[in-house]
């Protein structure tokens, strides 16, 4: 059998498959976004039937397309990051008052966060939900999560969550990656079912949901993720207990087995949190004088002990981040959890663990700011409006994306950023709030078709006076160059999706300059950012317009684009007063002596700042 080295969302893609998926769809998100790209990559490559794959235009529309397909009688996987799962939480909590089979949800938690704006817990949204969720530890075990995901699923009538946090998605497993893939028999639409939320459907539906995870909660005492172990000689009862969750769970295990503890100890891992193993917790906390609880992020599981704790009157105490013991955010490692244990076994009678060199200190990285790239549009589209709206009164909204990094001096054009969609929406309040400013609003082109055409229509509807900037670089850069409705290029190919269309990319592709004047914007003017003359004229047109303007600033990604020449400083024209780089803050200008220097390796020759160069210093290599 073929073994390969696959990252963890590419074995969740493996276990989706060999539970014979009928139809993947998601919205690209970091760190969620290589499962479905490696699930269309092996349907590709294998020429798999009976399997469709989508990026679709955000969370919400894919969930519902899964939703659909479950209601067909398929196996479907919607998958997201755990902001993403906002977006959708609209149809989230209606879909469990349907029970619903077949329904998985991949939802990739960001402790740290590495990527997102948020450190949200999506165990904390699967009780709200009241939906099954299963936190894997490790790659191998996020491959059997997924896998008995849809099982579960189908057993209980249920959507249900599998919910991998940055390191175990991007973590790297060696495992068996043979693939023969059967696609889950479709039964077809039972149209005699009620599948219409109604209230009272709703109110029958609630009494099915609060049955079903009584049930559930008996079956996850009874689940391989969840099981208890001790350390030490089993004829010697422990009396303390540690208890982890996902991915701590790893890295406990690692801890103990580096500090050389051999003493006592009774341990709990909790893989499935949601429904809460009680009675494999009981039985976990039988003659147990202390407990500390590790787990990303919030005290889930801590709350479930305590409560247990209180209702069972049990002496036993619970530490974690209730107590403060271990702190509220961040993500955890091997060295932090070894640091807890240590502390916690300072109890008398813990046994005497060995100090590895795990605990030594390693001296902390340089700090390394995330930066536009160089040669980036979203610079020169940045640098337009600065310099059109220059002893103007202004005020700048953003989104999500590159362009978010925008905020950063020297540009510093992006003021706000709260989700996706907002920088369209936010402006417009500003704009009835103070009247006298200009607002503009900055989104890019995936974003514009997953959650912005929406503030397009209230903003004309509403008559608000912005411009609204759509920043098209052609693809969906910051989660890995995905398509999008705007590009016209479809995850799937035919033979996956079994389309007999024949369409190509320019075909498929929506116009975003089309789409605003559709939606009622009168003055819409597009312009490519790396002409700045024309960009800076651009903007000074839409913002003196009376109402909703839009300029679309349209230049392809650097990864997209083959590699202009890069550019030189003639050193004898330079007066090295560095306006290039306090103006653009381009890492491919170096600010060494004796004067600027261009790096070639890094220079994509988008001639940015040979337009910004008061002394026409800079051009092509002589």
């Amino acid at each position: 059998m073929p073994r390969q080295l696959l990252m963890g969302n590419q074995a969740l893609a493996l276990g989706a498959l060999r539970a014979g998926v009928n139809l993947v769809s998601g919205y690209p998100g970091t760190p969620s976004t290589e499962c479905l790209e490696h699930i269309a990559y092996l349907a590709r490559q294998q020429n798999l039937k009976g399997l469709h794959v989508e990026w679709s235009t955000n969370e919400k529309a894919a969930l519902e397309i899964a939703a659909g397909a479950a209601m067909s009688g398929a196996r479907a996987l919607a998958t997201m990051k755990q902001v993403g799962l906002n977006v959708a939480l609209d149809a989230m909590m209606s879909l469990p008052y349907l029970g619903l089979s077949g329904l998985v949800l991949l939802v990739a938690d960001d402790p740290g966060p590495f990527s997102s704006q948020t450190e949200q817990d999506t165990r904390q949204i699967a009780e709200f939900i009241k939906v099954p969720l299963l936190d894997p530890s490790t790659p191998e075990e996020a491959l059997e999560m997924m896998s008995a995901a849809f099982e579960i699923s189908e057993e209980f009538s249920t959507p249900v969550i599998v919910r991998p946090v940055t390191r175990v998605s991007h973590g790297a497993v060696d495992l068996d990656a043979s693939l023969d893939y059967q696609p889950h028999p479709v039964a077809g639409f039972d149209s005699k079912r009620n599948w219409v939320v109604l209230p009272g459907r709703a109110y029958l539906g609630h009494t099915e949901i609060v049955e079903r995870m009584i049930k559930l909660t008996a079956f996850s005492s009874t689940s391989p993720f969840n099981h208890m172990e001790q350390t030490g000689p089993s004829s010697t009862p422990a009396h303390l207990g540690i208890v982890a969750g996902g991915l701590s769970w790893a890295y406990l295990k690692d801890a103990i087995a580096q500090l050389g503890y051999v003493g006592q100890l009774r341990l709990l891992k909790v893989g499935m949190p949601v429904a809460f193993p009680d009675s494999l917790a009981l039985k976990f906390l039988n003659g147990l004088s202390e407990v500390l609880v590790f787990e990303e992020l919030d005290s889930v599981i801590e709350r479930r002990l305590l409560e247990l704790v209180g209702r069972q009157r049990l002496p036993t105490k619970i530490f974690g981040r209730q107590t403060k013991t271990i702190g509220h955010a961040g993500e955890s490692s091997t060295t932090t959890i070894a640091k807890h244990v240590l502390d916690f076994l300072s109890v008398e009678g813990a046994g005497k663990p060995v100090t590895a060199s795990i605990l030594d200190s390693a001296p902390p990285l340089p700090p390394r700011p995330p930066m536009l790239c160089a040669g980036c549009p979203h610079r020169a589209s940045f640098y337009a409006v600065k310099q059109a709206l220059k002893g103007r009164k202004a005020n700048f909204s953003g989104d999500i994306g590159c362009y978010t990094l925008g905020s950063a001096v020297p540009l510093k054009m992006v003021e706000t950023c709260v989700c996706m969609g907002s920088g369209f929406t936010v402006p417009q309040g500003m704009a009835w709030a103070e009247p006298d400013a200009v607002h503009i609003g900055f989104l890019g082109d995936s974003t514009f078709f997953a959650s912005g055409i929406t503030g397009v229509v209230n903003a004309v509807y509403n008559q608000a006076n912005v411009t609204l900037v759509v920043l098209n670089n052609s693809l969906t850069a910051m989660t890995g160059g995905q398509p999008h409705a705007g590009t016209g290029e479809r995850m799937a190919a035919e033979q996956v999706s079994g389309s007999k269309a024949k369409n190509t990319a320019a075909d498929n592709a929506l116009g975003i300059a089309t789409i605003l004047k559709a939606c009622g914007v009168a003055c819409v003017i597009e312009a490519d950012p790396l002409d700045q003359k024309v960009a800076i004229e651009a903007i000074k047109q839409a913002v003196d317009f009376q109402g909703t303007s839009a300029v679309v600033f349209s230049s392809p990604c650097i990864n997209i684009m083959d590699k202009a020449p890069a550019l030189h400083i003639d050193p004898a024209a330079c007066n090295n007063c560095k306006r290039c780089v306090f103006l653009l803050g381009c890492p491919a200008l170096l600010a060494e002596k004796p004067k600027v220097r261009i790096d070639s390796n890094t220079c994509n020759g988008c001639g940015l700042c040979a337009q910004v160069c008061p002394k026409d210093a800079i051009g092509e290599q002589p």
